[in-house]
């Protein structure tokens, strides 16, 4: 019988990224970021004259950062261990939303920190290749982890089955973000591992709940 599966997100999830984006901006590039806005867009901005940068910008630095700059990111407190202990249970995998060429560069990364998963990455809406992924391995039950509403919403209309929590480990961002499972596209809202792993072990083993979130009787927020 095959077994349950889990797939995870990795930026604010299991490693923090934003932080360290955010530092290394000021530092190199004489850019702000400040998410207390809750517009990603515009709390970046030139620290000289205050402006907003333009999007061609952000993406050139988000892209300088992933080429140069991923050995800054550290382990969200709690995921090293917390990934081990799902492992000892299901099938536990990476989905993350890179350019397929640095792949590699994540395994290597997450290994680095004792993270030695199948990493899978992709562009735009998860949903698609979370249901690919699913095709692949063809686990007993799924657990979809990520700390962006848009991709839990992806991933209920694609493969509604799925099993959903939303976790944004990082404290600048996740009060700013949309939440899932408000938004009812994600069984559940928990921002650190140390409420998480609980939830995720007794939803391995869980009797099966109907297929949509917000009706899930383990539905909780955590934030």
């Amino acid at each position: 019988m095959s077994r349950p599966l889990v797939i995870s997100d990795c930026d604010e999830v299991l490693l923090y990224m934003v932080s360290h984006f955010r530092d290394w901006l000021g530092e190199e590039h004489g850019v702000d970021f400040d998410m207390a806005g809750g517009d990603f867009a515009s709390a970046i901005k030139w620290q000289e004259t205050g402006q907003p940068l333009a999007q061609e910008d952000i993406w050139r630095l988000l892209n300088l950062f992933f080429d140069n700059e991923m050995h800054r990111q550290e382990p969200v407190e709690g995921a090293v261990e917390a990934i081990g202990k799902l492992g000892e249970h299901a099938d536990v995998v990476v989905l993350t939303n890179l350019k397929d060429h640095r792949q590699e560069s994540r395994v290597r990364q997450l290994a680095d920190h004792g993270i030695d998963l199948e990493v899978f990455t992709n562009q735009g809406p998860k949903g698609p290749a979370l249901r690919a992924i699913l095709d692949r391995y063809r686990p007993s039950r799924a657990i979809f982890i990520d700390d962006l509403a848009q991709h839990h919403d992806s991933v209920a209309s694609v493969t509604p089955h799925v099993s959903r929590l939303h976790l944004c480990a990082e404290p600048s961002l996740a009060p700013h973000i949309d939440c899932a499972h408000k938004a009812g596209h994600a069984h559940a809202r928990i921002d650190d591992w140390q409420g998480a792993l609980p939830w995720l072990l007794d939803r391995l083993y869980a009797e099966e709940d109907g297929p949509g979130a917000a009706g899930s009787k383990e539905s909780q927020d955590h934030e």
